[in-house]
């Protein structure tokens, strides 16, 4: 199954075990994170509904990228400008495309009625 992501402006193809490298995220390597704005799914040729669907993703390192050389110059007027610059970004291990945040909390919900039922049960 893949799932199309959006994060920090940009959108990704992920599937389950691949690694993609995003926009920095806060969070240390090796906890989770959930990434919620899901664009597309499908498996194959064949889409599938994106309501309530989410991405989980680990985090594997806080790193930054290849340095980009910003240089300015006016011909004849003795200017020179030269700057560096490395972009922080997070690199994600996509671990499951499913709803599992949803259902965790609904068999929660369903856990708080029943031990409601069970205290008004009792007290009656």
């Amino acid at each position: 199954m893949f799932a199309i992501v959006r994060t920090g402006g940009k959108q990704y193809r992920v599937a389950a075990g691949d690694k993609i490298v995003v926009e920095k995220l806060d969070g240390e390597a090796g906890s989770t994170i959930t990434l919620g704005d899901v664009l597309l799914a499908g498996e194959g040729s064949e889409l599938k509904p994106t309501d309530d669907l989410t991405v989980s993703a680990e985090i594997v390192a806080q790193a930054k990228g290849e340095k980009v050389i910003v240089f300015k110059k006016r011909r004849r007027h003795n200017y020179r400008r030269k700057n560096g610059h490395r972009q922080n970004h997070t690199i994600l291990k996509i671990t499951a495309i499913g709803a599992q945040e949803k259902k965790k909390a609904a068999t929660k919900a369903k856990k708080t009625e029943a031990e409601g039922e069970t205290a008004a049960a009792a007290e009656a």
